[in-house]
């Protein structure tokens, strides 16, 4: 998330009541979370295994809970207990939740030849391309943005909230949601089936590329980054923060892990597992998913085991 204004120092340290440590001329220019943070951007960090990783990103600004380290050239640290409540005061002051009252927001913005049929919702500052059509029960959460000649069918929710917590068992409650300020951005020419869920980013974008089709009951997991011209089946699910490059086609019920990347050209058969990257242009089946030439070799010899053993004890 960008602030509307860059934020100084001292008045985030007022904020949030932390110390300031380091740099005390740097300006915040927004905040994010480890995947997608950008020069000028808050982070937060607040277990020690991941302290080196924070304060070695691109972040100008990391809320931490400890004074014991090395502060980089140039970085700001804010120092307090809680580094995630923080966060959280952060996104609740600079973007609030507002709810909406109407089925299509006054602060939303449809273009021309677009048609939102009966019961559909759009939220505060959506803005929605050109002859799109959203079908019935569609709803689409604020600042997600539609571009044109985009296709949404009944069902679909695009900007539900990331599926992302803060975790500690020293606590009552041990999950404690990680609020979403980013959005989702559908581009031009854009299918999208029944069923479906797109999550917002965290603090960033989910994007779906231009010229990409999806079926019915297709998850896609936050601040994914989905290329061109995709094609993805029924009960497609992908987790958060993984990058599907150009044309990449993933048949019925792939199910692919976080943060990794999928080539282009790449084709995924049906109810297979991507666990790790994988190269582009290239044909891939099972879980984990490997080379579709391979697979079909290794089934022919798990085909083979009985006759194998049989001669082995014989």
């Amino acid at each position: 998330m960008k602030f509307s204004s860059p934020l100084s120092m001292s008045s985030l340290a007022t904020l949030i009541n932390a110390t300031v440590i380091g740099n005390e001329n740097n300006i915040a220019k927004g905040i994010n979370e480890i995947h997608k943070v950008e020069d000028g951007d808050i982070c937060f960090v607040d277990h020690p295994k991941y302290y080196d990783k924070c304060l070695n990103s691109a972040a100008t600004i990391v809320i931490i809970n400890t004074q014991d380290i090395t502060i980089p050239t140039g970085k700001t640290l804010l120092f307090t207990q809680e580094p995630f409540e923080a966060y959280l005061k952060i996104v609740e002051t600079y973007r609030p939740f507002a709810p909406s009252t109407k089925s299509i927001s006054d602060t939303a913005i449809v273009g021309e030849g677009s048609v939102i049929m009966p019961n559909s919702f759009i939220g505060n500052n959506v803005k929605i391309g050109s002859n799109t059509i959203i079908h019935p029960n569609v709803t689409i959460l604020d600042y997600s943005v539609i571009g044109d000649n985009v296709v949404i069918q009944s069902g679909t929710v695009i900007g539900s909230d990331a599926f992302y917590y803060n975790t500690k068992k020293n606590r009552e409650v041990w999950y404690k949601r990680m609020k979403s300020c980013g959005n989702v951005v559908i581009e031009d020419n854009v299918e999208i089936g029944s069923g479906c869920t797109i999550d917002r980013g965290v603090t960033a974008e989910t994007r779906i590329g231009k010229g990409t089709i999806m079926d019915n009951q297709v998850h896609i997991g936050h601040d994914v980054s989905v290329g061109k011209n995709c094609l993805f089946a029924a009960q497609v699910g992908i987790a958060g923060a993984t990058v599907i490059e150009d044309g990449v086609t993933l048949w019925g019920q792939v199910g692919v892990n976080k943060t990794i990347t999928i080539g282009s050209g790449a084709v995924v058969m049906g109810q297979s597992g991507v666990v790790g990257n994988i190269e582009g242009n290239n044909v891939y089946w099972g879980t984990p998913a490997i080379n579709f030439g391979d697979k079909k070799r290794e089934m022919v010899w798990v085909k083979r085991i009985p006759e194998l053993w049989k001669k082995m004890m014989s």
